[in-house]
């Protein structure tokens, strides 16, 4: 499990930009006031593997410091960007790099490191308070840093900012949805986690149909926004159909599952992929490829995006995993409560209070 303030996503570090811009095998360091924004950096040497560290000044914290898991940031408002961050498992570099402004002949006279790196949106965060003149002498900086580095995506924040910057990642969904973040006891999987999770799947399909087209059959309705990402993932040719079932009503008996809305498509000879959202006791995948397999297709193979093994009654043959996850109440990418917070980008637990309330109220 990765600790609290590390990155979690294997990335590489971002690349050094423009000229002369600090390599990462070096530490930079250079004298600043705490509530400035150039600290010391550490970064990991060359050879070891890609994965995305945060920075870690040598010697320990520095005084002052506020540790967030094993990162010293030099200002409490970092540590609480770190948290708000993780909360939505969105990756992150602290000071990852120093980038050079301005130079007297070789000498680099003044320097500019980033707060943070995103790296799954390609940003660079720089952090201020509301103090003018701070806020002043930082918009100096990032313009020139622009000037010199105009491929580079930067922004600079101030508290009230953290919520608006999300909201352009797409987690503005919680409060379209009336989901307060009180209610979210963790996310367990970020949107970039899913939409890379969900490639690697539609490149491994692509591959393993080479020379074939495919039926994508979807079950309703939890499942639409999987199999339209899936869809666009498969470089197969490939038509998509869609079949609704009544599920059991608790007792978990088999026989009542039932077929609500059937395929328009003829599958007899064709190779069909059973696309479902989630798999928990199985006993539903059980009927499903059941009913499917009666209908003599060239071949039958099921595709799960989140797999909640514990829960598993009947064994299913899962071809195609996205993800195993806990035992726990989730919505999120396609997972409803009462037919809510389907279209949020993430998939999350919810806390019990929440649906209990939600209980109480009908």
């Amino acid at each position: 499990m990765e600790e609290p303030g590390e990155a979690f996503v294997p990335v590489g570090p971002p690349p050094a930009r423009g000229r002369d811009a600090a390599a990462p095998s070096e530490t930079v360091r250079h004298g600043a006031p705490p509530d400035d924004d150039d600290f010391a950096v550490r970064y990991e040497g060359e050879g070891e593997p890609a994965v995305l560290r945060p920075a870690r000044p040598a010697g320990g914290p520095e005084a002052g410091a506020t540790v967030f898991g094993r990162v010293p940031f030099a200002h409490p408002a970092e540590a609480e960007f770190a948290r708000l961050l993780d909360f939505y498992r969105i990756a992150w570099s602290y000071e990852p790099t120093g980038f050079p402004l301005a130079w007297e002949g070789e000498r680099v006279t003044e320097m500019f490191t980033p707060d943070f790196y995103l790296p799954e949106q390609d940003l660079y965060v720089e952090l201020t308070t509301m103090k003018q003149s701070l806020i002043t002498r930082k918009h100096r900086k990032i313009r020139r840093f622009k000037e010199v580095y105009p491929e580079a995506n930067v922004q600079l924040l101030t508290r009230r900012d953290y919520h608006e910057l999300l909201a352009r990642f797409g987690y503005a969904a919680v409060e379209i949805t009336s989901l307060p973040r009180e209610d979210i006891a963790r996310v367990l999987h970020s949107p970039a986690e899913i939409a890379a999770r969900v490639a690697a799947l539609g490149a491994e399909i692509s591959a393993d149909y080479a020379g074939r087209s495919l039926v994508l059959v979807g079950l309703l309705k939890g499942v639409t926004f999987f199999v339209a990402d899936l869809a666009r993932a498969i470089s197969r040719p490939l038509a998509i159909d869609f079949l609704s079932v009544a599920r059991p009503d608790g007792s978990g008996a088999p026989q009542e599952v039932r077929i609500e809305r059937d395929l328009d498509l003829d599958i007899r000879g064709r190779h069909v992929l059973l696309i479902e959202d989630i798999v928990n006791t199985g006993l539903t995948l059980d009927f499903v490829l059941g009913r499917l397999r009666e209908r003599e297709p060239a071949s039958l193979e099921l595709c799960v995006l989140f797999d909640k093994r514990e829960r598993r009654l009947v064994e299913v043959p899962v071809r195609y995993s996205g993800f195993a996850i806990p035992n726990a109440y989730v919505v999120g990418y396609g997972r409803d409560h009462r037919e809510l917070y389907r279209n949020l980008p993430f998939l999350c637990e919810l806390r019990p209070e929440a649906y209990a309330r939600e209980s109480d109220r009908n």
